[in-house]
């Protein structure tokens, strides 16, 4: 029955093997978007352009996104897990073999191609965290896969700000030994990546045998039908809490884009040919937030505090990014890398909560239309703020790009803190409401 759970719900093992491929798939794709900015003194000598054509490497990923959210949404929902996890996949591996071709200097628009190919599969990838965690996890776990999904990606970030300033040092004198080194990066991308969509093919099942809570069982026996994409999207823009999340999870998203992007140019302005030390207070930004965004998941499964988590999260983050702003250029690397650490540590540990948040207000709409619908919401932030923050750093000093973040950081505290919070799919679970399924495809 709808109501009352009568159904059996099981854990499937496969479920961790689907959330390892998906998140070490995630995470190359990652990789691939930050790899040039973290160089982008590099990339600007090796291909003959200007930093804002470098900026554009990794603008190209919001970009794409935005157009085409709804239609892999559409996807998601008409074909389902699979087919969406290996368009990620697959595409993710053609970008990387595309920009082993893109080894020469007048090979610019090449590797601006091949980039866009690998923003397309990011498209199948970041909206399908919450929708693997809520087919494949039972109740108790869901926060916490959905935070680990999120972290793949966080990882790659990671990796991508390490990893690149040591295999590709700045040799502007020997364009042929930087195109050599640039090919071992580009090469090992593209056979791991290649490898991860095999794989994919092997792991990746629709849904588990057994539906893992009451929530999906309840989902489960509405007649595909019933359900209309457009209704779904509809349902979800009158219903005011999310439009709300929506508006502050971009803001604060759209500020972490923004931040990843120009952290190379914002170091360097102050320290000069620490390109390597960039990448390394890139790496602790991330990492310090996928503890963040681990324990806020762990958090979430226990508590269900979703509404008081968000807002204290968005709060910190915001004295989090005031306190690196007025630090950054004291002349000490050291304390760039612990603020970089606190401010990464409460920005990405907001990423699931934003995720989770969603699928709680907005059940029992698709968790990969709220969570896509969340994704384009940032990436439009993200290149407005890349290109507004990217301007006031060259014309004044990076003090100036990030102040005017802040300012967007404490409109997003207001807004949260206006979201009424309605726990809808956590009661479902607990039994405590009998939703009609009809509801799903009417306006719940």
């Amino acid at each position: 029955s709808a109501g009352g759970g009568r159904v059996e719900t099981r854990l499937s093992r496969r479920r961790l093997a689907v959330l390892a491929v998906f998140s070490c798939y995630s995470l190359v794709n990652a990789f691939q978007w930050i790899q040039y900015s973290i160089l982008s003194n590099v990339f600007a000598g090796f291909y003959g352009v200007s930093f804002t054509q470098i900026d554009w490497l990794s603008m190209v990923y919001m970009v794409a996104y935005v157009p085409l959210i709804l239609p892999a949404t559409w996807l998601l929902d008409a074909r389902g897990l699979r087919l969406t996890a290996l368009l990620g996949a697959g595409l993710n591996g053609l970008g990387a073999w595309l920009k082993c071709a893109s080894l020469a200097p007048d090979r610019y628009p090449l590797t601006l191609a091949a980039q866009a190919v690998c923003a397309v599969a990011q498209v199948f990838i970041l909206g399908l965290p919450s929708r693997i965690a809520s087919v494949w996890f039972g109740p108790t776990e869901v926060s916490t896969a959905c935070a680990v999904a999120v972290l793949g990606n966080q990882l790659g970030t990671a990796i991508g700000f390490l990893l690149p300033p040591v295999l590709v040092p700045n040799t502007p004198n020997d364009i042929d030994l930087m195109a050599h080194n640039i090919s071992i990066m580009f090469y090992g991308t593209a056979i791991v990546s290649t490898l991860l969509f095999f794989l994919t093919g092997v792991v990746f099942e629709e849904k588990p045998k057994y539906p893992p809570s009451h929530s999906q069982a309840v989902l489960q026996t509405v007649p595909p039908e019933d359900y209309s994409y457009k209704q779904s999207i509809i349902n979800l823009f009158k219903n005011i809490p999310f439009v709300l999340l929506l508006i502050s999870y971009g803001i604060m998203t759209g500020v972490f884009y923004s931040v990843s992007t120009l952290l190379n140019q914002m170091i360097v302005t102050h320290y000069e040919g620490e390109e390597v030390n960039a990448g390394r207070i890139g790496l602790t930004l991330v990492v310090a937030g996928m503890v963040g965004s681990i324990i806020c998941g762990l958090w979430l499964d226990y508590t269900k505090t979703y509404k008081q988590t968000t807002l204290i999260v968005y709060i910190l983050s915001f004295i989090g990014l005031l306190v690196f702003t007025f630090t950054l250029d004291l002349g000490y690397l050291i304390v760039v890398f612990v603020t970089g650490g606190v401010l990464g540590f409460f920005m990405t540990g907001y990423l699931p909560l934003g995720f989770e948040f969603a699928v709680e207000i907005t059940y029992p709409e698709s968790e990969g239309t709220s969570s896509g619908l969340l994704n384009a919401s940032a990436q439009i932030f993200g290149i407005v703020f890349t290109l507004v923050q990217g301007k006031l750093t060259t014309n004044y000093s990076p003090r100036a790009g990030n102040l005017f973040l802040c300012a967007w950081i404490f409109l997003g505290i207001i807004l949260t803190a206006l979201i009424k919070s309605d726990l809808r799919r956590h009661n479902v679970n607990s039994g405590i409401m009998n939703l009609d399924v009809k509801a799903v495809s009417g306006d719940s």
